[in-house]
């Protein structure tokens, strides 16, 4: 049994235009298509798709599922490099985590400073509309996209 992007879409829980997409990126074949040019997708393509619906949900990169994609094909592989690549999503996430956190903390901060009242000054805007310091600076710091705009350590505005 065959279905059009439509159905396959619904079946799998893959928007038609991520199906597209998928197929234009190349992690997912592109589909057979009919005399008048509809795309066809058969029970294992279908199943493919949820397979990479799934492996987008537990956020893995287009290239992560390409490679589990890959593995999960081959019946041969060896599950310590499934768990590898997941080990090593992990680790990406724990990273993002962290990021995240820091970025919540500073904007606790800045939210916890700001009046919110009728006057216009807002440390929350005063800080955002300050120039950071550079990509290196922010690395050095460690505190990455947000360095500069550390909890505890107000901006000084210039007199």
């Amino acid at each position: 049994m065959s279905m059009n992007i439509g159905e396959a879409a619904k079946a799998s829980g893959v928007s038609a235009k991520m199906i597209r997409h998928y197929e234009s990126v190349g992690l997912f074949p592109e589909a057979t298509r009919t005399e008048s040019g509809y795309r066809q997708y058969t029970a294992k393509e279908v199943s493919t798709l949820r397979f990479v619906r799934q492996s987008r949900d537990l956020g893995f990169s287009v290239e992560q599922i390409r490679e589990l994609l890959g593995l999960w094909q081959d019946r041969k592989r060896p599950s310590r490099q499934v768990r590898a690549l997941a080990q090593a999503h992990i680790e990406e996430l724990d990273e993002k985590l962290k990021e995240l956190q820091s970025m919540k903390l500073t904007l606790e901060h800045l939210v916890h400073c700001c009046h919110g009242d009728d006057r216009p000054d807002c440390p929350i805007i005063d800080t955002l509309a300050h120039e950071s310091p550079g990509p290196a600076a922010a690395a050095h710091h460690g505190h990455g996209r947000t360095a500069g705009l550390q909890p505890g350590r107000p901006r000084r505005r210039a007199t």
